[in-house]
């Protein structure tokens, strides 16, 4: 077809904290992103295109005179591993290969693990950068050189020590189910990674990486990177920002076809698919970083795939991060939009009596949902966005207190919320770790089941009655509100109410004293109670009398302990009768 041709590979570079991703990149490009970054850690998404020119002068004589058929690498810098998740193409991740950066001298962390588990799970390819190796005791440094060489150059006492680094490494992604060795000892790159120690200060090792990286992406990427560069183009939004004398902006990367000046575009955005108009496409310059560059951007009429642009268009305030783009025509607009619509569908499995969770993209959403999975977990509610008040009266509604639970990956928790969870008890667990948040939670949750018992087994029902005072009936149900006198005894919440013929009403799920919170109202009080499961005009109403509803084991337990009040046990005794109408013997 006319316009095919081999596009570049997009490769992500993932790793822990601080164990030198951005500056692995930043000797490729020659720049200083890193330095200028806050606390030099990565805040936000990067694009780096290196040209073909530019790798030929990398791997030099390592590359024997051979010839690339690739045109180049576009290379994508995250903040974290998380934010790899949310870099989704049509049919899968957005990245063709990637590569995970570890500390040779700190080994496998909990993001490199992390990471190692989220391509595994994308089916990603990936080659591990063993990183720092100028940091090993007496190493002596030999600037640009190729691993070999500059191993060869090492005493004996530094090669071994090396050794022992990097194999305890290959005995750690054993352990995890991976087969992993030392590239230059590796003949089935297809069932084994290859490690490739470096330096990304000195540049030792750095021409190694790249022809492994060049030379596995030509042999088993090629029939993968053919695209028609005159088809209509698809991307991923990288990020959107507000850019001095621009306006809103739109960083993005674009795998497949073209996207022109005047383009109409449809992105996912919050609540509808977003259609807009390209004003202006500003490309960075080779080997300049899309995030921070060093020159200005160029203006271009179009852009080809890969390629990592930035948009100048309006109304893309609300489009998400991680989200489709695709460019229409008058034409198939319909269709695009629909398809963005069925691409921008969460794949989660929901069910009642599961717990919520929220996450900072559809990509990183459905990752905590398959390890929620994996784990028996079951989920009510799994939505992009942050915490809000809804989540937490949702999460409220649960009757079963070790599912009063939210699950946040990589989300802020909203005002209005942290308003709500002074009134609902609700626990939320955060990380940007999946895994950490799985097992906080499982650890909480073991938690909560022991103070359930416990609780179980210390805590007595206690007698108590109440009735519905006039002209305050607040909110008729889901739940119900209703302003109440106790009679006798105490309320509480979570005890379950009937009325005098027997009749189940509801559980109390909060008691109110003006703006003020309670556990409990006793002998006296006027107070506003939420009934769950109860609907005023049907089972309650103005003047109806509640009873708190006493298991019979209680029951005889507080006659047998003799201290209740007068009060209370007349209380008491109104139970038995209402109770023993249908069962004689109950509370014996």
């Amino acid at each position: 077809m006319k316009g095919d041709s081999v596009r570049q590979p997009i490769v992500s570079v993932l790793g822990h904290v601080d164990h030198g991703k951005t500056s692995f990149l930043d000797y490729i490009r020659g720049s200083t992103v890193v330095s200028r970054e806050a606390g030099a850690i990565t805040q936000h998404i990067g694009a780096t295109e290196v040209p073909v020119d530019a790798i030929y002068k990398i791997c030099g004589p390592l590359l024997k005179g051979g010839k690339l058929s690739i045109p180049g690498l576009l290379f994508i810098d995250t903040p974290g591993h998380h934010s790899f998740t949310t870099l989704r193409s049509r049919g899968g991740n957005l990245a063709d290969m990637a590569i995970l950066v570890i500390d040779i001298n700190e080994g496998l962390k909990p993001q490199t693990i992390e990471s190692i588990n989220i391509l595994k799970r994308a089916k990603t390819p990936f080659i591990i950068a063993l990183n720092k190796i100028d940091l090993i005791y007496s190493w002596r440094v030999h600037r640009n050189e190729s691993f070999l060489s500059t191993m060869n150059k090492q005493n004996e006492q530094v090669q071994q020590h090396l050794e022992e680094k990097l194999y305890n490494i290959v005995g750690k992604l054993y352990d995890i189910g991976f087969s992993a060795d030392r590239y230059d000892k590796i003949s089935n790159f297809q069932k084994n990674i290859a490690l490739v120690p470096i330096s990304a200060k000195t540049g030792e090792g750095i021409a190694d990486i790249m022809m492994i990286l060049v030379g596995l992406a030509q042999k088993f990427l090629e029939e993968k990177l053919w695209t028609d560069e005159t088809g209509p183009g698809e991307g991923t939004v990288l990020e959107i920002k507000e850019e001095k004398g621009l306006g809103p902006t739109m960083d993005f990367i674009l795998y497949k076809g073209s996207i022109r000046r005047g383009d109409t575009i449809v992105l996912e955005a919050k609540n509808q698919p977003r259609i807009t108009k390209v004003k202006a496409i500003l490309k960075p310059k080779p080997l300049d970083e899309i995030r921070d560059p060093r020159e200005k951007f160029d203006s271009v009429e179009f852009a080809t795939a890969a390629a990592g642009v930035k948009i100048v268009a309006q109304n893309i305030e609300d489009v998400i991060a991680g989200g489709v783009l695709r460019v229409a025509n008058s034409e198939n607009l319909q269709d695009v939009i629909e398809q963005v619509c069925t691409e921008s569908k969460i794949c989660v499995d929901t069910c009642e009596g599961g717990i919520v969770v929220k996450a900072d993209a559809i990509g990183s959403l459905e990752g905590l949902a398959f390890e929620a999975k994996a784990k028996n977990i079951l989920l009510s509610k799994a939505e992009v966005g942050d915490i809000s008040r809804r989540d937490v009266v949702e999460a409220s509604a649960c009757t079963d207190p070790t599912k009063r639970v939210i699950l946040g990956f990589n989300v802020k928790i909203l005002p209005d919320a942290k308003e709500a969870l002074i009134e609902h008890d609700i626990k939320i667990i955060q990380s940007d770790i999946v895994y950490r948040i799985i097992d906080d939670y499982e650890e909480w949750l073991a938690a909560k089941k022991k103070e359930m018992e416990a609780g179980s087994r210390k805590e007595m029902v206690y007698p108590g009655k109440a009735v519905i005072l006039p002209d305050c009936i607040f909110r008729v149900s889901k739940p119900a509100i209703v302003g109440v006198r106790v009679l006798a005894g105490r309320l509480r919440v979570g005890q379950r109410l009937i009325r005098d013929d027997g009749k189940e009403i509801g559980k109390i799920k909060s008691i109110r004293d003006k703006k003020e919170s309670l556990k409990e109202a006793i002998m006296g009080q006027e107070v506003a109670i939420s009934i769950d499961g109860a609907t005023a005009g049907r089972q309650i109403d103005v003047d109806t009398v509640l009873y708190v509803d006493i298991p019979g084991a209680h029951c005889k337990e507080l006659n047998e302990l003799g201290t209740l009040s007068y009060d209370d046990k007349d209380v008491l005794d109104q139970v038995c009768k209402i109770k023993r109408k249908e069962d004689k013997f109950w509370g014996m």
